[in-house]
């Protein structure tokens, strides 16, 4: 029988090596840098390479690695039986225009799911639930702001009962609007729909996974962790 064929490297056809693309991924997703940010601190480092690369690579492999991420923690938390999800919008300006990021954020403080809409009406919601809930599983709760288009929608999904409304309950998810919000100040805003989109979900990953509650841990277990997901991080992006 033949052996079955190794599946072909997403790098294959790239000059650069695969570490280099990987650093430029992270270093332009993770840090509030532009790309010229990103082009002036490789060349520091010995590499020379144009600021239009950046955005090549990026949009090439930064939706494979975030994508690897996700995979990873969905199949962790699955089975979770209290798993608690915290939902809010926030306004992103496009082209003069005000549009609406929507987030999902766990008990954790670790973004779920971003999808970005015109408007929040019942329908724009129904759209972002059942997208993280086919995603991601069932929680044993939602918190939300008191925006009546939540309630709509979870009637139709049948899981109003597992909706809780409060006025302070929802700081996670507010909390977790201002790593993108640093890194939307570092873009100078966005111009399409379709690339606010692409961005707002890697952000979330790649955020995700380094994020490490530096203040809640000692110093020593902070560097643990970090080595931790770097090390991950090479080998979901290899």
């Amino acid at each position: 029988m033949p052996r079955p064929r190794k599946p072909a490297s997403p790098f294959r056809y790239f000059n650069s090596s695969p570490e280099v693309i990987r650093l430029v991924v992270l270093m332009y997703v993770r840090f509030p840098l532009s790309l010229r940010n990103v082009e002036d601190l490789l060349f520091e480092r010995g590499i020379d390479l144009c600021h239009e690369t950046v955005r090549l690579w990026w949009n090439r492999f930064g939706p494979m690695f975030a994508g690897d991420i996700r995979r990873a923690r969905v199949s962790r938390m699955r089975g979770y039986r209290h798993w608690r999800w915290h939902l809010d919008e926030m306004y992103v300006k496009l082209n003069g225009e005000m549009v609406y990021l929507w987030h999902a954020v766990d008990h954790e403080g670790e973004v779920l799911e971003s999808f970005v809409t015109r408007s929040r009406d019942k329908q724009a919601a129904l759209t972002f639930m059942k997208k993280a809930l086919k995603r991601h599983g069932s929680p044993e709760a939602i918190t939300t702001d008191g925006l009546r288009s939540y309630g709509a929608a979870m009637d139709e999904l049948g899981c109003r009962d597992r909706q809780e409304v409060g006025r302070w309950a929802n700081d996670r998810v507010e909390n977790a609007h201002l790593p993108f919000r640093r890194r939307e100040r570092a873009m100078l805003r966005f111009r399409q729909m379709k690339s606010l989109q692409k961005f707002a979900s890697v952000h979330a990953n790649v955020h995700n996974h380094f994020s490490l509650e530096r203040h809640l841990t000692d110093r020593q277990t902070y560097k643990e962790r970090r080595s931790a997901a770097l090390a991950e991080w090479q080998v979901l992006a290899s």
